[in-house]
């Protein structure tokens, strides 16, 4: 598995950074500067590269010009400030992949990482062995060239955002921004501004501009993850986004042009939805032009061992662990499942099993469900490699337990209260 590049001049929040990323799955590396960067790509193939925007000699902003005039798929993140929020905006019109805003916690790092790593390869592909999600790759190659809007259904943790991602990035629209937002994580007094933006003095705390999120992605394409969840008060603004392919700022005086892709995701029944009057029928008509329908795991058993032998190479290399394999035994329990959780679920049982795993196979005693009572010491492993972790993250942060906490997504609080309990 690819690493992610680290780039930043404070060497605490380098290392930092390099102990997140390993906990959320990752190996990485780590560098001081932007020209130490350039050496490292020429030599490395990166997953991804998390830069910070100011740095001495060359600044994030120019290391991602540079990496864009070598390479227009390197996925790159990039780090700054809430005061630079406008070069944010710059950065993702000069081709990064997505931006963080500091100061940022654990969750919003992992949440950004994962976003972007779940970007495939065209030339890779989504990894399937399934006849079925074989013809709906098909699918989304010969739409992928068009403006044509699409709209994906399918069970929670199915993969409808990485389909979404698959066909931006087999598209004509590939080297610019790819834009995520789910309507279901953003409260709905914040949304408008958040997917139209706000002009200074629009309302109460509208210190500066603000660019929504359509507008961020110009040239490339807007994924609405979860658009059932849309306030019925905003669908007409939306609406009006396919219809005249223009943005209404909030407190702005006149439509701003967009030239973007909307791509849609959903677990409900949208049209059930709009028979009840929670959905606008117009809206639901203008996103289902192309609708796909993601099957979820249990329809595609082929799919089981495949994506299984990669979560183990995924997590086990990220552990430092060498090459897990499965026994027959392990095997079968896998493809018996279930799996109402999906990729997701069967993700997180074979991270699960990477950790609790003491051989070179992972058999039934490693395999820890969410539906099944905890195995004989697993309580224990746990609270060891938990106490490992906490103690680990300490020591690279030179004991600074704000620094731990956030890296490790826990309060302070919580972190003297473990060591309290280690006697330390």
């Amino acid at each position: 598995m690819k690493p992610i590049l680290v780039v930043d001049d404070d060497p605490q929040m380098r290392s930092a950074l390099k102990e997140a990323i390993r906990k959320i799955g990752h190996g990485a590396d780590v560098c001081e500067n932007g020209l130490e960067a350039i050496g490292r790509i020429a030599r490395t193939n990166y997953a991804l590269v998390v830069t910070d925007m100011k740095m001495p000699g060359m600044d994030g902003l120019t290391l991602l010009r540079e990496i864009r005039r070598r390479s227009a798929s390197q996925p790159v993140l990039v780090i700054t400030g809430y005061g630079t929020v406008e070069n944010a905006v710059e950065t993702m019109r000069e081709g990064a992949t997505d931006y963080l805003l500091k100061p940022f916690s654990f969750d919003s790092l992992k949440k950004a990482v994962e976003s972007v790593m779940a970007r495939p390869a065209p030339s890779r592909g989504i990894l399937t062995a399934d006849p079925g999600m074989e013809k709906i790759l098909a699918l989304a190659r010969n739409i992928a060239a068009s403006d044509i809007s699409v709209l994906i259904h399918g069970e929670s943790g199915t993969g409808k955002e990485l389909l979404a991602r698959f066909i931006h990035e087999t598209g004509r629209r590939a080297d610019h921004p790819f834009v995520a937002v789910n309507c279901g994580a953003i409260p709905e007094n914040l949304m408008e501004s958040e997917l139209f933006g706000h002009e200074k003095g629009a309302f109460t705390g509208a210190a500066e501009r603000k660019t929504g999120k359509i507008e961020l992605a110009a040239g490339g394409t807007i994924l609405l993850d979860e658009i059932g969840e849309m306030p019925l008060s905003l669908q007409p603004k939306l609406l009006r986004v396919l219809q005249e392919r223009e943005v209404d700022r909030v407190g702005g005086k006149e439509p701003v042009p967009v030239d973007v892709r909307v791509i849609a995701t959903t677990n409900r029944d949208l049209q059930k939805e709009c028979r009840e009057g929670r959905f606008r029928e117009d809206l639901f008509y203008r996103l289902n032009v192309f609708p796909v329908r993601l099957p979820p795991l249990r329809e595609r058993p082929p799919d089981i061992p495949l994506l299984a032998a990669h979560f183990a190479e995924k997590f086990s290399a990220a552990e430092g662990k060498g090459p897990l394999g499965f026994t027959d035994a392990g095997m079968a329990l896998l493809s018996s499942r279930p799996w109402r959780g999906n990729v997701r679920e069967l993700e997180n049982v074979i991270r699960r099993a990477v950790l609790l795993c003491c051989g070179d196979h992972i058999g039934p005693d490693d395999l820890l469900f969410d539906d099944q009572e905890e195995p004989a010491g697993f309580a224990g492993k746990i609270r060891d490699m938990e106490k490992e972790l906490i103690l680990r993250t300490l020591k690279e942060v030179g004991g600074n337990k704000a620094k731990a906490a956030t890296i490790l997504g826990v309060t302070v609080r919580t972190i003297r209260n473990k060591l309290a309990e280690y006697g330390q």
